[in-house]
């Protein structure tokens, strides 16, 4: 699909924890030989820097000057990107427990967001990127070439959350109950609800395999590329 390089376009994944956005807005970047946007990882990157200076995550002011403070980069690599913490490499701390319950809670307070927006807007100006996240199509990048929402039922989430982090038995409920308490406060925030956009794509992977999605997705892209405009 290399024909789409062309025109290098901007194109939005949003959609709720445990959907797949990840995952196939990577695979998606390498097939396109585009940039993958981690929105997430930068949130996380920001919560793991909170959690090593001992910052509240209820305390707006001083997150938002802590990431003034903070150099946060995404390296694209054949297996995915690394994420750089002021030049280390934060990749695997930043999916731990700690950091992922840290990420949820600064992600409600509004100058944090506009913080993270500014930034990722610089990133993907120039096009040729694939980003995805909780309010990319809505927020970020309105004027994206491609908007898709990618949705599946909760339990179907849930259950591919904990094959991905390879947990059962009694933690298993830990980590269903944070996923319910992320999609409540993700979807009544104040600050970019999480919503799809209303000219995104809906996707609903809930009987969909990995590839079936990716097929999906591709081919939109494809489509926006020949029509050569913006819906």
């Amino acid at each position: 699909m290399t024909d789409i390089l062309q025109r290098k376009l901007i194109i939005a994944i949003d959609g709720p924890a445990g959907a797949g956005k990840s995952t196939i807005a990577a695979r998606l970047a390498r097939k396109l030989g585009y940039v993958n946007l981690e929105s997430g990882a930068m949130y996380r990157a920001l919560a793991l820097k909170a959690i090593d200076q001992d910052a509240s995550f209820d305390d707006e002011v001083a997150l938002v000057k802590l990431a003034d403070a903070s150099r946060i980069q995404l390296e694209p690599t054949i297996n995915g990107n690394r994420t750089l913490l002021d030049g280390k490499d934060v990749s695997a701390r930043i999916r731990e427990r700690d950091v992922t319950e840290g990420a949820s809670r600064i992600s409600v307070h509004p100058k944090v967001r506009e913080w993270m927006v500014s930034h990722q807007r610089a990133m993907g100006a120039g096009g040729g990127v694939v980003m995805e996240g909780r309010d990319i199509g809505t927020k970020v990048f309105p004027d994206a070439d491609l908007k898709v929402f990618l949705d599946a039922d909760p339990v179907i989430r849930e259950q591919r959350r904990m094959t991905q982090q390879k947990i059962s038995g009694p933690v298993a409920a830990n980590v269903a109950a944070d996923l319910r308490e992320r999609d409540h406060r993700d979807r009544t925030r104040a600050a970019s609800p999480l919503v799809a956009a209303e000219d995104a794509v809906v996707i609903d992977s809930t009987s969909m395999s990995e590839d079936e999605v990716l097929a999906k997705v591709e081919e939109l892209a494809r489509q926006r590329h020949g029509s050569g405009v913006k819906d």
